[in-house]
């Protein structure tokens, strides 16, 4: 009975949040979500001549790296990696990820993909350390793809459905009291211009401590009082909790209406997070620090969580995370990307851009604001939205100007 309460719940979220159906009663089955992840993504309208991959490298230029990547017809394309993950995880890139995707086709992405996660037995080391550096690749390869292709990363992988998107703007400090902390996201909203915040309970990976005696408890409803009804709040506990401590939190959360409860429970520790979210009414969100396919296939199939958070570049790139997203929306349920710092963002961007429900608000860091410079029109947080880059691949104007003096690492 509770399963049935907290399922209709979420449902009722879903559409008042989103304005999408949820999913027929008793959702889709195991195979449905198969079918629906197994649809090609990748869209080759204007691809019509070979891609061959020329080189692939690892550059830096200040304190920025990048992923270049050039067509033996002289096409480029660009990533940025997720900092600081390049610092140690350049062996890999270098000695198992680019020399797979040397002189393939890149319109053959998504094949390559799969191939790649088979060679030299890569499927050994997936989870972050691999799936970064595939995603650096996979960013580097959409963004060339796009530039050929005169489209934006967005519609190179669907149908643009959106322009712009509400942010909140997150708070990842665990160390300030529950008045320092008040003062820590006024700064953020006003520097920001975002219209919803999040902020940190627990005291990460904890067992149940608090950051400090009494923070969470204490920060909850201040944060309600301080910024009013009108701005909706989010809380992460990034796995800090047992079930009957993560369900008193979750109450608290209830009471002052917020928006969702990330990672309550240990993030892998799967039947913790979905006693939580059957006793719950406030949607539980995870999924940041999940690697493989079939666990967010469990996930949805079994409603573990309300509101799916795969991490474009922890999980190996967009083409893995919109496969994930289609699952979920078969199930009702929204994809909301974690972004993992740095240029996540724009990213996270993209894929708002061309999967249908993304639920409420997608996470924006303040400190990455040097990059909207990048684009044109100039990125940046208007009346609490930011708009998608319209240029083509990941939109980014003068790639060459931004290499310009890079050493490759």
């Amino acid at each position: 009975m509770r399963i049935q309460r907290r399922r209709f719940l979420a449902a009722s979220a879903a559409i008042s949040l989103t304005g999408c159906a949820s999913a027929p009663a008793g959702g889709p089955t195991g195979e449905e979500l198969d079918q629906a992840a197994a649809r090609p993504v990748l869209k080759r309208d204007g691809l019509t001549s070979p891609v061959i991959i020329d080189s692939i490298r690892l550059l830096r230029s200040g304190p920025e790296h990048f992923v270049h990547v050039r067509a033996k017809d002289g096409a480029e394309g660009i990533s940025l990696p997720n900092p600081p993950r390049p610092e140690y995880l350049d062996r890999i890139l270098n000695e198992l990820v680019i020399p797979f995707f040397l002189g393939k086709d890149a319109r053959e992405l998504e094949h390559l993909l799969w191939e790649f996660y088979r060679y030299r037995s890569n499927y050994k080391l997936q989870g972050l350390a691999l799936w970064s550096p595939q995603a650096w690749v996979e960013l580097a390869i959409l963004d060339m793809l796009g530039r050929i292709a005169g489209k934006p990363i967005g519609g190179l992988l669907g149908d643009l459905v959106r322009r712009e998107t509400p942010v909140y703007v997150a708070s990842g400090r665990r160390d300030t009291t529950p008045e320092q902390e008040i003062e820590h996201l006024q700064s953020l909203m006003q520097q920001s211009g975002a219209k919803a915040l999040k902020f940190r309970v627990g005291g990460r990976m904890s067992r149940n401590a608090d950051s400090l005696p009494g923070r969470t408890e204490a920060l909850i409803p201040l944060v309600r009082k301080t910024f009013g009804d009108g701005v909706d709040i989010h809380a992460d506990a990034n796995s800090s909790y047992d079930p009957p401590a993560a369900i008193r939190v979750g109450r608290l959360l209830e009471e002052v209406r917020a928006v969702y409860f990330e990672e309550p429970c240990p993030f892998d520790h799967f039947d913790a997070t979905q006693e939580v979210a059957d006793a719950l009414a406030i949607p539980v969100a995870g999924g940041e620090q999940e690697f493989s396919h079939w666990g967010f296939r469990r996930m949805i199939l079994h409603r573990v969580v309300d509101i799916v958070q795969p991490d474009i570049q922890y999980y190996g790139g967009l083409i893995r995370s919109i496969r994930v997203a289609r699952m979920a929306e078969l199930a009702g349920m929204p994809t909301t990307v974690h972004i993992s710092g740095g240029f996540g963002f724009v990213y996270m961007l993209h894929f708002a851009s061309c999967v249908p429900d993304i639920g409420r608000h997608q996470e924006y860091k303040l400190g990455t604001e040097r990059y909207g410079a990048w684009f044109d029109p100039p990125l940046a947080v208007r009346d609490g939205n930011m708009s998608v880059p319209a240029g083509p691949g990941v939109g980014i104007r003068d790639i060459q100007g931004l290499l310009k003096g890079a050493r490759v690492v």
